[in-house]
């Protein structure tokens, strides 16, 4: 919850200048402002390769749900990609398995990319639990969704106890978790498309570790929380990524 809308517009105006000469064929740049910025965001980055993408969304098309912002609104605006079940969203705001398998699947049928956070807390990682969290996270959340529409979903790793708190996973922890996720996509979907879904990872990402975190194998991209808050910062991910994954 960062940014009003002419800060909001600044910060998009900064990155389409500085990645102007990235290659977008090679590598996705999503930005996600807040509702109220989505439209003058949209405007900014239109032309240029940075898509829109929103932070949250609600499974019902439209109704009686004051507050809520449902898909086809976000396509309406010109989102490509939407969050689902942020590590926030589910420790403030009351998210659970089965509301991010219907904001899933309510995104995949206006055709918008869902991001799907998955992750544990330290508690849960100090008892021993990443992994039982991460099946957890995973089979609840991507119930009745098919391999088919899975290719279409992007992973999302948080540790929780390394956002916002400065701490971040070694590159040995983002890679045990990520290969992890991938082999359990595998026993959902087959090797192929496990291969083939992209897998993130998010937790106090900056300029100073983006790189060594890229190298892991099974880490396809990176969910950049704080760092995207300044043009520099969030320029410098984007291209020390783009180099490494070449």
């Amino acid at each position: 919850m960062y940014k009003k809308v002419s800060e909001a517009i600044e910060l998009a105006n900064g990155l389409t200048r500085d990645l102007f000469e990235l290659d977008y064929e090679a590598i996705d740049v999503v930005l996600c402002p807040v509702y109220t910025a989505l439209t003058e965001v949209y405007e900014v980055i239109a032309d240029s390769g940075i898509q829109l993408g929103a932070q949250d969304c609600y499974w019902q098309d439209e109704g009686a749900f004051t507050g809520e912002v449902s898909c086809s609104m976000l396509v309406d605006v010109g989102a490509k990609f939407v969050i689902i079940g942020h590590s926030e969203r589910r420790q403030f705001f009351g998210e659970t398995n089965d509301t991010v398998n219907k904001k899933l699947k309510a995104a995949l049928k206006v055709g918008l990319t869902p991001i799907m956070c998955v992750g544990e807390k330290l508690s849960e990682r100090e008892a021993g639990k990443t992994f039982a969290v991460l099946d957890d996270h995973l089979r609840n959340g991507l119930t009745d969704i098919t391999e088919e529409e899975a290719l279409n979903i992007v992973i999302a790793y948080e540790p929780v106890w390394a956002i916002g708190t400065g701490k971040t996973a070694t590159p040995a922890q983002a890679q045990e978790a990520h290969k992890y996720i991938r082999g359990l996509l595998e026993k959902m979907y087959g090797s192929e498309a496990a291969a083939k879904i992209r897998i993130q990872y998010g937790g106090s990402v900056k300029p100073e570790n983006i790189t060594e975190i890229m190298k892991q194998p099974d880490v396809d991209g990176a969910l950049v929380g704080g760092a995207s808050l300044t043009v520099t910062s969030f320029t410098q991910i984007v291209k020390q990524s783009s180099e490494v994954k070449k």
